[in-house]
């Protein structure tokens, strides 16, 4: 057998609209890694939010969490970590911003944010993972490895603006969803961390299979010799990687479906 690595994304990709894993999606995966394929979660999520997701599947499976600002070993060990420069990461979190909306860090080991969004931690509720309020403008701008800002997309495209113009080449600037803002260091981005784990791991971009479904997924499926775009996904994805696959929802377990047919298996 020659082993593929299969990445894939978690929300609107690999997990149903309830932000969990399907029995199915568990089976699909676990008989992979046992045929000896390298499987990679690559979440716009903290690290500690993708490891519950980890877990359920009980496979070894890296992890590239924060946009690619982390990328972690299947035993834990923390491969590589890229933070956004600390003076830059000190202006990001002094733009002038609305009221309405969140400013959100991602830090080594927590999700600060700088009021209460109960709403926000529906999409956590199957990890248990959760933020921490805090005076994020006394904050030295150390190890910061994500900006997130939450809110209105209008709102959201005049704090692109200024950041761009402050440190466009110094920036990667994206989007996991119409309403969240997501900015980490110059070259951080899910294909970037792939590409490198794919040279430590010796496997080639075309025996490389990716799944997604929004603006944070382009570096990752334009890098692939194999992928594929949800049926659900940003239209946006479909017109950046236009060789890329569409498959269906991701409430339909269309990862896990996907795979079952690319591999001939045969789940008992």
């Amino acid at each position: 057998m020659t082993a593929h690595l299969i990445v894939t994304d978690l929300d609107g990709t690999l997990l149903g609209a309830d932000h969990a894993l399907a029995d199915v999606t568990v089976d699909t995966l676990r008989a992979l890694a046992g045929q000896g394929h390298h499987i990679v979660l690559a979440s716009g999520r903290h690290y500690r939010d993708i490891l519950a997701f980890r877990d359920r599947l009980d496979i070894d499976a890296h992890i590239i969490s924060t946009n690619g600002a982390y990328t972690h070993a299947p035993d834990g060990r923390l491969v590589k970590a890229h933070h956004l420069p600390t003076g830059l990461a000190r202006e990001l979190i002094r733009l002038p911003r609305p009221e309405a909306v969140r400013l959100n860090l991602y830090h080594d080991d927590e999700w600060l944010i700088d009021a209460p969004a109960p709403e926000l931690l529906a999409l956590h509720a199957h990890t248990g993972f959760g933020y921490r309020v805090a005076d994020l403008d006394d904050l030295d701008g150390e190890g910061v490895g994500k900006v997130l800002y939450i809110g209105d997309p209008a709102a959201l495209g005049e704090l692109e603006l200024q950041a761009r113009h402050r440190a466009e080449r110094e920036l990667h600037i994206t989007y996991s969803m119409d309403n969240s803002l997501e900015i980490m260091a110059g070259g951080v981005n899910k294909g970037a961390a792939l590409t490198a784990l794919l040279a430590q791991l010796d496997i080639p971009t075309e025996r490389c299979l990716a799944f997604g479904d929004n603006r944070n997924d382009i570096e990752m499926l334009d890098l692939v010799g194999e992928a594929h775009v949800m049926a659900n996904g940003h239209p946006a994805l479909a017109e950046a990687v236009p060789g890329a696959m569409r498959i269906g929802s991701h409430d339909q377990a269309a990862v896990a479906q996907r795979l079952i047919e690319r591999f001939a298996l045969s789940l008992s």
